[in-house]
Formats: structure tokens, C-alpha cells, sequence
């Protein structure tokens, strides 16, 4: 048995909790291939309207208030709309709530992807601009590893997990997004209880469209498939040995290098979880260069007998030599 281990998200976003509901599993993973990844990326997120990240008090007319908090806003809500106006930005949102002289603003807020509808009456603050207190967010940006190409839907999966709010560590729900080719400068070492870092740059090479952020990874459409990676088919649960395997990363650079690694143990087969193996890094060369797992290296493919077997999701944040990764049936039934 394999002792439990505190954890941390290989990425610059943090780890989520999320629920779902039972479906069917799609018959098509059983003989799908696909073309692994292992190249850098930008992410560039654009949220559906604004983010809550924080209530805050204030004082008004010498007390102190939360106009959000007393209109029933809470951290997470995500705010699509003001009196039938669509909300697109941090700007426009804070321009509404300067502009409104106290007068009572109808909002739709989407909560647990349920719609909802709340009245919000901005105050003064010490300076006499109405005020709302609450801090919002409606993008992120930051690096990650591709997965895998599919060529038949002209598709992608990356990243093994969600992306979610750095300060709220909810999932973020987006509008729309893109990833762009990156290329990697340097990177910082790991420690046990210290994890490292992945850095780089954007470069002006778009990738594709960002349509899904799930639990699983993103997934969008693809401008085009690359001709160098090689092709695998997609191995099930039950043909994933504990053993030797190789993983793909970009350490440096652009082009990913190929790793050794061994599988300690499946975990869990649960269709949902992003947790499905134990892996350990054992390749001498990767040690040397990160001493384990680092941010930014999520989504990294892992192939064990000529299939590709999943990803790379997260490090255990006592031993960053180990880390935990997702089956790819799983990423694929996205």
C-alpha cells in the first residue's frame, strides 16, 4: 500500500473540488489513438462576466458595510449581467457600480452553474465613490503542458485538471480562451514542501481555441496537428502494468524530451477523478534538471508499452519526486 501524501496542483492554478453526474462511457476510447503532446503553452481565460474573489467591508456614513455580502453575493459567484447588460470585464462592472449614485442594480449571477438573481445598492465609501466590496476577477493567464492531439475531431487535451481561481481555488467558468505556443527559459528546482517552477514566455504562435474547462483538463479546437509526435493508441486500466513507463516534458526550450518514469500503483479507475496513478520520476537526467515534478509540467503524457496511458496532474508536495496522473481513457471521455 502506498502511504497518503499531502498534495499541490502541478500548475499555476490550485487544486479544485467538484461534483458530477453519472453518464455513459463512451465505446469509441476503447480503440482511439492519438498523438501525444508534451509541448508548452499559454493559456490566456476569459471568464463568463466577473468573478467573486473577496467580500470586503467598508466604511459608509460611518459604519461599516458589504453591500455585496447584504445583497446575498457570495465568493465564486460569477456576475453575467447588470440591469440586461452583459458583463465582459473587471472595468465595465467597477464603471457600472461608479455610475449607479446608490441606485439599486438587478444582477444574474450564475452560482453551481444554477442562474440566480440579486439586488445589489452600491454605497459611498470614504472618498464618495459608490463602492460595491467586492474584489473581482474576470481572466487568468499562465503555462501548462499539452496531452495529446486528435486528429479525427481536430481537438486537443491538456493540463489532466481544471482550471481554477488561484484565491478562491473554484473552477473557473469560462466564456471563451486560447492557448498559444510557449517556450521555456528556466526552471526552478523542486524541494520536498517547496515545489518549483516552470518559466517562460508566450510566443505569437496561436495554437487553438479554449471550449471546455473541466476536472479532466481543457480541451478546444485545434489550428493545426503537428507531423513530428508520434501516434499511440490509448491504453485501458487494465492494460497498465507497474512498471517502467516514459514520460513527455519541456524542460527547455520548445521541443518535449522523453523521460523515464515508473508506475507505483493504479489507484483508482473512477471515471471522474484526475487521480488515477501513482507515478514516481526516476530519470537521472530530469532530476538533475528540476529534481522532480515542477509547476507548469501538468498535463505531461505518459506512455507504457507503445500506448499512451495518461497525464501528469499533480505532485506530492512531501516527496516531489512522485506525483499522481490521470488515466487517458478518462481525459479522452471529454
Amino acid at each position: 500500500m502506498v502511504k497518503k501524501h499531502n498534495l499541490k496542483t502541478i500548475s499555476f492554478i490550485l487544486a479544485i473540488i467538484f461534483s458530477v453526474s453519472i453518464t455513459a462511457i463512451p465505446a469509441e476510447t476503447k480503440t482511439a489513438k492519438v498523438i501525444i503532446g508534451g509541448e508548452p503553452f499559454g493559456l490566456k481565460l476569459y471568464c463568463k462576466g466577473v468573478m467573486v474573489l473577496k467580500l470586503e467591508s467598508f466604511v459608509s456614513d460611518s459604519k461599516k458595510v458589504c453591500p455585496a455580502m447584504e445583497s446575498g453575493i457570495e465568493v465564486n459567484d460569477i456576475i453575467i449581467k447588470s440591469d440586461n447588460k452583459i458583463i465582459k470585464s473587471n472595468e465595465q462592472f467597477s464603471r457600472i457600480i461608479k455610475m449607479s449614485q446608490g441606485k439599486p442594480l438587478k444582477l444574474r449571477i450564475l452560482r453551481n452553474n444554477k442562474v440566480i438573481l440579486k439586488t445589489l445598492s452600491p454605497k459611498k465609501n470614504r472618498r464618495n465613490v459608490y463602492y460595491s466590496g467586492m474584489w473581482i476577477r474576470d481572466s487568468c493567464a499562465g503555462l501548462g503542458t499539452i496531452s495529446y492531439y486528435n486528429t479525427a475531431t481536430m481537438t486537443y487535451g491538456a493540463l489532466g485538471h481544471g482550471i481554477c481561481d488561484i484565491d478562491t481555488g473554484g473552477l473557473m467558468q469560462s466564456s471563451s480562451g486560447e492557448i498559444i505556443s510557449a517556450s521555456i527559459t528556466s526552471a526552478n528546482k523542486s524541494k520536498n514542501n517547496n515545489i518549483g517552477t516552470l518559466n517562460g514566455f508566450f510566443t505569437d504562435k496561436a495554437i487553438g481555441t479554449l471550449t471546455k474547462n473541466t476536472p479532466l483538463g481543457i480541451y478546444g479546437k485545434l489550428r493545426e496537428v503537428p507531423t513530428k509526435n508520434e501516434t499511440y493508441y490509448v491504453a485501458e486500466a487494465e492494460e497498465i502494468r507497474l512498471d517502467d513507463a516514459y514520460m513527455y516534458s519541456t524542460v527547455k526550450g520548445e521541443t518535449p524530451q522523453r523521460y523515464k518514469i515508473r508506475i507505483i500503483d493504479v489507484c483508482s479507475t473512477d471515471i471522474y477523478s484526475n487521480r488515477n496513478l501513482i507515478i514516481r520520476i526516476t530519470d537521472k537526467k530530469l532530476l538533475n534538471k528540476t529534481n522532480g515534478i515542477v509547476q507548469g509540467m501538468s498535463g505531461s503524457p505518459i506512455v507504457q508499452n507503445n500506448k499512451f496511458i495518461g497525464a501528469l496532474t499533480h505532485v506530492f508536495i512531501d516527496d516531489c519526486s512522485m506525483g499522481y496522473a490521470v488515466l487517458g481513457t478518462n481525459m479522452l471521455k471529454n
